[in-house]
């Protein structure tokens, strides 16, 4: 694999105040430590020269220190950790582990997804499920990402950690049935049933068509006719008070 050099100077002053400075100046305040060290050490980086290098990079690489300072030019080491601010990305602070190039390590890979799988074809939606996985291997070693062909996949078929094809000297750790990726069945919206084109008849009422109940229709003749014969007798009351 390529490693990546990163110029990095000493940082004498430590401390939350020191280190906002840092970054106000362009810089990235940073630690070094390993096996062989007694203490860490603390540095600085470039900002710029940090994300063009190193920003960029997914998971491990070996990268090469370039310094004036005799205890850093040279040292091989890995990027541990990196804290970033949440609103603006901007790196905060990184961690540096130095690495023995004889002695294999754990570092997690990139997976990279190739191929269209046959169930996307028919429908289906790719899943990823990891997007970096752990071997073991030397530094020298260390694989920028790994290959997943997924073009063979059917809906509900996956690919698992026993499937990779690693490079020589790399090993995989975990459990060899881990899941990598999948095809999902295509969505499907549920159906309503079709709505009756009409309402069923309220209870009681005649149903359209049907003739009228016995007296439905002399009822409101016999209230007219009430109606009547109470104005008449009405207006004779009326013709007697005058």
């Amino acid at each position: 694999m390529e490693i990546v050099s990163i110029q990095v100077h000493k940082r004498e002053t430590s401390g939350k105040g020191a280190n906002r400075r840092l970054r106000a100046a362009g810089k990235v305040p940073g630690i070094f430590y390993g096996p062989n060290q007694t203490q860490a050490l603390n540095l600085e980086l470039e900002q710029k020269e940090f994300g063009k290098k190193l920003g960029v990079l997914e998971g491990s690489h070996l990268i090469q220190f370039e310094s004036e300072a005799a205890d850093l030019k040279g040292r091989m080491v890995l990027l541990r950790e990196v804290q970033s601010h949440p609103v603006t990305g901007d790196v905060l602070h990184a961690d540096f582990y130095e690495v023995d190039l004889t002695e294999r390590l754990r570092v997690a890979v990139a997976l990279h997804f190739v191929g269209k799988p046959a169930g996307v074809t028919e429908g289906g939606i790719l899943q990823p499920i990891l997007r970096e996985v752990e071997v073991e291997c030397l530094p020298t070693e260390i694989p920028e990402f790994i290959e997943v062909d997924v073009s063979p996949l059917g809906i509900h078929e996956a690919v698992h950690l026993s499937d990779l094809k690693l490079p020589e000297g790399v090993t995989a750790v975990g459990d060899g049935a881990q899941p990598l990726v999948t095809v999902l069945p295509p969505t499907v919206e549920e159906t309503k049933p079709v709505e009756a084109a009409e309402a069923a008849p309220v209870e009681g009422a005649p149903a359209e068509g049907a003739a009228p109940a016995p007296g439905a229709e002399a009822a409101p003749a016999a209230e007219a006719k009430g109606k009547a014969a109470g104005g008449e007798t009405k207006g004779k009351r009326g013709g007697g008070e005058g």
